[in-house]
């Protein structure tokens, strides 16, 4: 992390020049059994890909509103990086009907459809699947992504005192976001090397700090759990001791 990045996006590019192949968002799915691990070089190639597709196929400008109706999950992650790297305004939980994009998971594909522009639909199955049969007026984001480019320059630079992220009903410049991350990383003594294990959703401000932003700018990584209720205690000690987790936010 330096002192003068700005937006998410600068974050992780610091990340990935400090230290590439470091992990960064380990991935739980206790519903499905699926584990994900991303390296800060890995999960910023899925970014990049992430922004040339959002950037280049569907036209997005910086100020465009993005409805993000996804759960806490590895994709979610990437995709607000992907929005904060074009300068696109990610609205979690927002108003597709208001939206100049939506990104959909499976189980909220109906209310996407109010979106009168670019409608991406994720299937969220393990390795990043596609769906069986892609939902009709939706790109799916498993066939879309792949092909595109590994590395990514905004049309226009981003303007990180301009709007960034919009969540619990409160919008966040890009500044203020990394201004926030960093307040809450030293709130609960993260520093670089810290494992922070989260199991919170991606619905509050909260969840998205501690299951992305403050370890990110903090060097450190997250391990993300979706679905952890279902884990015994046991199993949830078995885990903390062999992901090396610091610090827990469920």
């Amino acid at each position: 992390m330096n002192a003068t990045d700005r937006t998410p996006a600068d974050l992780l590019r610091s990340a990935l020049a400090a230290d590439p192949g470091r992990p960064l968002v380990t991935f739980y799915d206790d519903a499905t059994g699926e584990r994900v691990e991303l390296s800060v070089a890995t999960f910023a190639n899925w970014v990049a890909k992430t922004a040339n597709l959002l950037q280049g196929d569907l036209g997005a400008e910086p100020g465009d509103r993005l409805a993000l109706l996804l759960p806490a999950h590895w994709q979610s992650a990437v995709w607000l990086l992907a929005c904060a790297s074009v300068g696109v305004v990610a609205e979690v939980g927002g108003d597709p009907a208001g939206a100049d994009l939506v990104v959909s998971g499976p189980d909220t594909l109906e209310e996407a459809a109010a979106c009168s522009g670019e409608r991406v639909a994720l299937a969220l199955r393990p390795l990043g699947g596609r769906f069986p049969q892609p939902p009709a007026g939706f790109a799916d984001y498993a066939v879309e992504v792949p092909g595109q480019g590994d590395r990514f320059a905004p049309f226009v630079p981003v303007d990180a005192d301009g709007p960034g992220l919009v969540v619990g009903g409160e919008e966040l410049s890009y500044a203020q976001l990394v201004d926030r991350a960093r307040e809450d990383a030293a709130k609960r003594g993260l520093t670089a090397g810290s494992r922070l294990l989260s199991g919170l959703g991606y619905d509050t401000w909260e969840g998205l700090s501690a299951g992305l932003f403050a370890a990110l700018a903090a060097d450190g990584s997250v391990v993300l759990c979706r679905n952890l209720d279902r884990l015994s205690t046991e199993a949830l000690t078995a885990r903390t001791e062999t992901e090396r987790v610091t610090h827990t936010a469920a």
